[in-house]
């Protein structure tokens, strides 16, 4: 291996990293919070890229229809829990949040479509489409299952991973989609070209954790979250919304997601079932930072960006097994040294 290969992988490696970290953080954020191990994160980076893809083809992306079809259920459940409560006062708002507000981004896509605008104003459409699908599968999947333990919470889980990938190849085929990048330019750095994609993945990743940082440091709804994520029981007895808190993190976590598959979408083909690969390497990360340290999870997500990148040149067919395969030592290390304590759940 020569010199200009092993900055090209380290630089490969960081890139890859860089966006791991930001799933990582999502995931991490809402275990902590829901627990609710985050298996469909995936699919918001695949609906986020193929969406933009689609749009700058001049095509209506089929998100609109799960943002919409995903809206009328959520306010079918909310209303019927008014109309039980005696509460019909809370009726308008459930319909303008959950059914007015995905019928007007759905009109704006369909508007903007067939006028393939700035690149910069249908990733805000895209956005617009994907992050609302955050809080309003906590509202259908989540939400009525709250208190149940956390196997159930997984394959719950699993369930809607599933529900996800079948729309995704039912709206988007099965064809890859790759999207045009934010910018072409290139930079010299030694004797490594640097692209000015690479670039914008690495500032957008340092950039989401200062926001998430600022977010749980400095605002009064990030508190909320964690002092929900540190007892769930403790916030409610204070008055903190434990179905808004699990929402909010929702909301971060489509977030983060959809950013991070308009960040990939120039650099690799996304396919509908491509999330999913994207996201478990996002979690292995997590997972290599203990599930419970935000800089830790982190630096394990940039660990499996590099692993990744060494393990494709020296082993490419193997590289997603050394990947994977990476997290059994350290989840036989925590296992001999961690104490575990039998609780019971919490009803």
């Amino acid at each position: 291996m020569t010199a200009d290969i092993f900055l090209w992988l380290v630089q490969d490696g960081i890139t890859n990293g860089a966006i791991y970290a930001l799933l990582a953080l999502a995931l991490l954020l809402v275990f902590a919070v829901t627990r609710v191990i985050f298996v469909q994160q995936g699919e918001f980076i695949a609906y986020a890229a193929l969406s933009l893809g689609l749009l700058q083809a001049g095509q209506l992306p089929g998100t609109v229809w799960v943002l919409v079809g995903g809206g009328l259920l959520a306010a079918g459940l909310d209303v019927a829990q008014a109309l039980r409560e005696k509460a019909a006062a809370r009726v308008p708002r459930i319909l303008l949040v959950y059914v007015a507000v995905p019928l007007a981004i759905a009109a704006l896509a369909w508007w903007a479509a067939p006028r393939k605008l700035d690149l910069w104003a249908q990733s805000l459409i895209v956005m617009a489409l994907v992050v609302p699908l955050g809080p309003i599968m906590y509202r259908v999947a989540y939400q009525p299952l709250a208190n149940a333990s956390v196997l159930v919470l997984f394959i719950v889980s699993m369930a809607v991973h599933y529900a996800l990938t079948g729309l995704g190849l039912v709206f988007f085929g099965g064809e890859g989609v790759r999207a045009a990048a934010f910018s072409d330019a290139q930079f010299s750095l030694g004797v490594i070209n640097v692209t000015a994609q690479s670039v914008l993945v690495i500032g957008a990743s340092v950039l989401g954790m200062v926001a998430l940082w600022l977010l749980f440091e400095r605002t009064l709804y990030g508190k909320a979250l964690r002092a929900t994520a540190i007892n769930r029981v403790g916030a409610r007895l204070v008055g903190i919304p434990t179905a808004l808190s699990g929402s909010l993190s929702f909301l971060v976590a489509a977030f983060i997601g959809a950013a991070s598959g308009l960040l990939i979408a120039p650099i690799t083909t996304i396919y509908y079932d491509t999330g999913l690969m994207i996201g478990l390497k996002g979690f292995v990360g997590a997972i290599l930072g203990g599930m419970g340290s935000y800089p830790l999870a982190a630096a394990g997500a940039l660990a499996v960006g590099l692993l990744e990148s060494f393990s494709s040149f020296w082993a490419s067919a193997l590289k997603e097994s050394i990947v994977f395969t990476f997290i059994i030592p350290v989840l036989l290390w925590r296992s001999l040294t961690s104490r575990h304590h039998v609780e019971d759940e919490e009803e």
